[in-house]
């Protein structure tokens, strides 16, 4: 096999499960809360959350760490945190435990995502790496979906455990195959120094504003002490900002920012983020609560056309984004899925499975089309030595959007319904505990939610179809760079 095709195989599994991990836990939240002693309904929401933010906070650092000194190094020990971080999650037996093992699983987690593209851009020629990304860049969007379907199987046939340990024997096969196969084709610049003080408010930034979204979505926390969160992250991230501009190597480089189809790309992709993350969130407890009830296995059937839809177009549009550009494909995906979301603000008591596989395939077919052009053109229009960088900024935003898009459903979710009814659906408890009144408010929160999504993708628009065409890109700030921006 070629060299650039076993790099593929490799980063695509390693994409692949860490993504799978975002949403796989998702699916099984309502048994964990059942099964899982000392299982409150701040931690449930944490097991989600605290994997995302660490995620979203070190990503950056892991890509610069890369630069340093190896992403195929650095890459390999992702996969094998990943795989202890799996197995530490497993054998959890409280609440508490599983939050913790969760945020080693999201250290393993980063290293995957910070350095796999970089790994792939660097091994691709420029006229396949539109394929070759489009390709990966599935398996990161497809894994988060088909991590309810899978997650909805293991949890149904074998327990709620094996969503973790599944992770173990794939995780140390592939371990094995980094460190003997792939090879470093990065020269690494230890000259360089990592960024601390951002990397500090920018974590604290985020922790706060989600700490603060949280505890007063779940009544533990005020109006005045919600304000307090909110506006001390607001300002920890406009410090952040001031921070990068003054340090020698910062963390989110924003001379990048100059180059205008970079910064074109990842704006989209940060709004189609912050409208999506919320989606599988609130199918889940949509299927798995009131009105439906159903099953974990026969929630993630439900969602197959989201996952089968996206798979079979992603790999499609990143082919001819090589040959035709990203923009038209970005432009129609945003659209695509802004329909499929305008079309789930239909939704109600009644609706069925049949009713679901329209929009459901317009909001994967939406995926699929805008999520691989895009990635291409981010990473091609930066040089070799700052693809590390590069693709930590990307799938930080994308992470972060999904992070505070579940904030924005869960405070929509405590504005409609009363506590002790939303703590019943989080915690699912039977029928019996939750009103009619209840059910209709829940459904009217979706609703409200979807129609956010949909509002935030045509505002994703701007940046899709205002980018310039690939090839006329601003040149690049950067000393070093030794090869033309795209």
């Amino acid at each position: 096999m070629q060299y650039k095709w076993f790099v593929l195989s490799n980063t695509t599994v390693g994409t692949l499960m860490a993504s799978l991990d975002s949403n796989i836990v998702l699916i099984a939240l309502p048994t964990i809360a059942k099964e899982l002693p000392g299982t409150s309904v701040f931690l449930l929401l944490w097991i989600l959350l605290g994997y995302s933010l660490l995620t979203s906070v070190v990503l950056l650092n892991f890509g610069r760490l890369g630069d340093m000194y190896g992403r195929v190094r650095l890459y390999t020990t992702g996969f094998a945190v990943f795989t202890v971080g799996s197995a530490l999650c497993g054998l959890s037996q409280t609440g508490t435990e599983l939050v913790l093992f969760r945020l080693v699983q999201a250290v393993g987690a980063a290293f995957l995502f910070a350095n796999a593209a970089a790994i792939i851009t660097d091994a691709f020629p420029p006229d396949e790496r539109g394929r070759a990304l489009g390709i990966n860049q599935v398996s990161i969007v497809a894994g988060a979906v088909t991590g309810l379907v899978l997650g909805g199987i293991l949890t149904s046939l074998l327990g709620w455990r094996s969503i973790f340990y599944v992770n173990v024997p794939i995780g140390l096969f592939a371990t094995w195959r980094s460190y003997s196969g792939l090879r470093e084709l990065h020269r690494p610049q230890r000259e360089h120094t990592l960024d601390w003080a951002g990397n500090l408010s920018f974590a604290g930034g985020l922790a706060l504003i989600l700490l603060g979204v949280t505890l007063f979505a779940l009544g533990l926390l005020g109006g005045a002490g919600f304000a307090g969160f909110v506006a001390t992250g607001g300002a920890l991230l406009v410090l952040f900002v001031w921070i990068e501009q003054q340090v020698k190597f910062p963390m989110f480089d924003l001379s990048l920012l100059r180059i205008r189809l970079f910064s074109a790309s990842i704006g989209a992709i940060f709004l189609n983020a912050l409208a999506r993350g919320a989606f599988s969130f609130v199918m889940v407890f949509f299927l798995q609560g009131p009105p439906h009830y159903l099953s974990p296995l026969e929630a993630g059937l439900y969602l197959i056309p989201v996952s089968a839809s996206l798979a079979a177009i992603g790999p499609i549009s990143g082919t001819l984004s090589d040959r035709y550009g990203s923009r038209p494909f970005a432009v129609l995906g945003l659209l695509v899925s802004a329909a499929g979301f305008l079309w789930l603000t239909q939704i109600g008591p009644t609706t069925g499975f049949l009713q679901l596989v329209g929009p459901f395939i317009l909001v994967g077919l939406g995926m699929g089309l805008f999520a691989s052009p895009n990635r291409a053109s981010m990473m091609n229009s930066v040089p070799p030595a700052r693809r590390g960088v590069a693709s930590g900024i990307g799938t930080t935003l994308v992470n972060s959007g999904a992070t505070l898009s579940l904030g924005v459903a869960i405070v929509a979710m405590s504005k409609a319904l009363p506590l002790s009814s939303l703590t019943a659906i989080f915690l699912g408890a039977p029928p019996a505990r939750i009103s009619p009144v209840a059910i209709t408010h829940f459904i009217s929160a979706a609703h409200t939610v979807f129609e956010v999504s949909a509002v935030l993708l045509l505002i994703a628009l701007l940046p899709a179809a205002l980018r310039p065409r690939e090839g006329r890109a601003a040149p690049s700030p950067s000393p070093d760079s030794d090869a033309a921006v795209a």
